[in-house]
């Protein structure tokens, strides 16, 4: 919801005074579909109980990313006046859900088995 809404916005009327960091949006698109992946897998985790693979779990969160990704630049070319749909947003939000699953990947991968006690 959060990003629907963010993409959606018109953020025009607001002053970002003398503040310019050259590619601050891209940044921005790449961190946050990351977060999405990651947040993602983290709760279809929690809620199958490890009953999905890892790889299903971030291939399946990864590819449902970027399809939105792209969905909502669609949107915004459509449904926005003062919004612009971009391919590097749309590059950007693919690197940052590939990113973000590479490190969910990462970190399950690292994690070592509880070890039982006999």
């Amino acid at each position: 919801m959060l990003i629907t809404f963010l993409s959606l916005f018109s953020f025009s009327s607001l002053d970002t005074g003398s503040l310019n960091i050259p590619y601050a949006d891209k940044i921005t698109h790449f961190g946050f579909y990351s977060v999405f992946v990651i947040l993602g897998c983290f709760a279809i985790n929690e809620r199958r109980k490890g009953k999905i693979s890892l790889k299903n779990t971030v291939i399946t969160f990864a590819l449902l990313a970027i399809i939105y990704g792209i969905f909502i630049e669609v949107l915004q070319y459509t449904l926005t006046e003062d919004r612009m749909a971009e391919y590097g947003d749309a590059l950007a939000n693919a690197a940052g859900a590939i990113f973000g699953g590479i490190l969910i990947w990462w970190y399950f991968s690292k994690k070592e088995p509880l070890k039982r006690k006999i």
